[in-house]
Formats: structure tokens, sequence, C-alpha cells
């Protein structure tokens, strides 16, 4: 019988059909869908940080109103993934305890600091530009309530894409020498980790062939960064900028910009919990944890309430 019903579960994959909440699922495939949709519901939230500590330091009442839009944003694209995640079986408050606990991660570009003002902006370009790609891909995932929770982020991302790209054009083309040379620190910085968003090579990644097969991802981790490469080189060099790689080269044969090869132990210190700023960020969510305990109580105090009266 279980293998009738993979059968006809991997049918309607192929058909195209959207999985709902109530509907048959393999095992595997649910606890693949938790593990990606906390997890990327985990990043939105701890990507408040970097970006949210300039807030009050926003060289304008105009940047500064952009950027709070910006973090309020944010929360809410946790909001929306962990309601998609909710649809699975598991509540919110076991996927923050899996975080806090260091079962679940988050995204490990938001591990690096935001060191000056234009890191603002090229984490709007590069950093929201990257999770574009992959939120795009997403929106069309197998699984209903995680296709549609994407189709409202990735039209506010497109705007904060484009709120960074223009902040950054400006100061590399019309700003100071001190703002231009923030604006190349900056690259220099962001341009690896930025890369390392797209998780492992594609023959390194266990997950991938599944996720492929079960249509949650439509691309893989390195066609999905060389998309990114081909298309955001050609602008930074158009605006001036100098990407920190020897290696970066365009090949007319294959039409493909190649680049260097990524500092993967890196990449994995900092998955494991050793980036710059790993236990900082942690600290703050379990701090943020620890604070609205009392919010919690009380919605469930009043929960309980509501349901001694309806019985009455």
């Amino acid at each position: 019988m279980i293998e009738t019903k993979e059968a006809q579960f991997e049918a309607r994959i192929e058909r195209g059909e959207k999985i709902e909440a109530g509907d048959w699922m393999p095992e595997a495939y649910r606890k693949q869908l938790i593990r990606m949709i906390s997890q990327h519901a985990h990043s939105e939230i701890v990507g408040m940080l970097p970006e949210g500590k300039w807030i009050p330091h926003a060289p304008s009442l105009h940047r500064k109103l952009v950027l709070m839009a910006k973090v309020q944003d944010e929360a809410g694209h946790g909001q929306y993934l962990y309601h998609a995640a909710e649809s699975l079986g598991i509540t919110r408050d076991e996927m923050t305890r899996a975080l806090l606990a260091g079962r679940a991660k988050y995204a490990s570009v938001f591990n690096y600091p935001t060191d000056n003002w234009a890191d603002v902006g090229m984490i709007g370009w590069l950093v929201d530009g990257a999770a574009i790609k992959n939120q795009t891909m997403l929106a069309h995932c197998s699984y209903g309530p995680y296709s549609r929770a994407m189709v409202r982020i990735c039209s506010e991302e497109t705007f904060h894409f484009k709120q960074g790209k223009e902040m950054i054009v400006q100061y590399a083309t019309e700003g100071t020498d001190d703002q231009k040379a923030q604006v190349q620190d900056s690259l220099n910085r962001w341009w690896w980790p930025t890369l390392m968003m797209f998780g492992p090579h594609d023959a390194e990644s266990k997950n991938t062939p599944q996720l492929v097969k079960w249509g949650i991802k439509t691309k893989t981790n390195d066609e999905l960064r060389q998309e990114f490469v081909d298309e955001t080189v050609p602008e930074l060099q158009a605006i001036g900028l100098t990407l920190p790689d020897p290696d970066l080269r365009y090949d007319d044969e294959s039409g493909h910009w190649i680049f260097g090869e990524i500092d993967w132990d890196e990449f994995w210190r900092v998955v494991k919990g050793d980036g710059p700023l790993n236990a900082e960020r942690l600290e703050s969510r379990q701090n943020a944890y620890n604070d609205g305990a009392w919010v919690r109580e009380a919605a469930a105090g009043f929960a309980e309430r509501q349901q001694e009266m309806v019985a009455v």
C-alpha cells in the first residue's frame, strides 16, 4: 500500500500538481520541507540583525525609512514561512528550540559583520539578489503552502534588491572618495560569503538529487550560483568596482563567467558554528526568546480562558 501511495505521490509531482497540507506525503518529503522551510524562516529573522544595527546610524531620514521598511519586511517573511512549516505538523516553538539548540541552521552569510554603512546596500544587492535566485525557484516548488508564501516574499525581496543596488550605484559613481572606498571594501568582504549562500557543489550536496526529484527544487546549487555570477559580475564592473577574485574571467565558448574556487573550509566552519558572529547571533535569538516568554504565556492563558468560556 505504501509503495502504491508513493507511486501516486510521485506521479502527481511529475504532472506538476501542488501537494497540500492535508495530502498524503512520504515522511522523508515532510522532514525535508520542515528542514528547508524552518531554515529559511530562521534566516529571515536572523537576517534582520546585520542591517538592523545600522538603523540609528543611517545618513538621512530617507535612508533610515527605507532600511526600517526592509527590516520590517524580513520579520514578515519569517512569519509567512513559520506558518508554512506549521502546516507540516511542527510548532513554531519546536522550530525555535531546534535553532537555539543548534539542531537547525540559518543562512551562513548572516554570521558576517556589517562594518560600514555601505554594507547595507551591498547586502541588498548581493545577498538579497542571491536569495531571489533561490526563492524564485522555490515559488514553483511542489509544496503549495511554501510555493504561495514565496510569491509574496519574492515581490518584496525584489524591492530590497533594487534599493541596495540603487544605493551602491549612487555611491560608486557619484559618491566621495571615502564612499567609493567603502563600497569597494564592502564588495571585497561580501562577495565570497554570497557565493557560499547557494550551498556546496552539487556533487557534495546529499539532499539536492532527492529535492529535485520531488520538485521542491527545480535547479541545483551550482546552476543557481552560475546564473548569479553571470548576471552580477558585468553590472559590478560597469560601475568601476573590482571583484575580489584573481581567477575571474569570461569564457567566450561557454558564455559564462569562470570564477575561482570558494573557500569550502571556511564555508563548513561557519555552517558548523564557528563563524565570526555565530555565537552573537544565537545569543540575540536566545535573549529575544527569553524576553518574549511573558507574551507566549499571556497568549496561551487567553486561549485557555476562551476555551473555558466556550465550554460553559
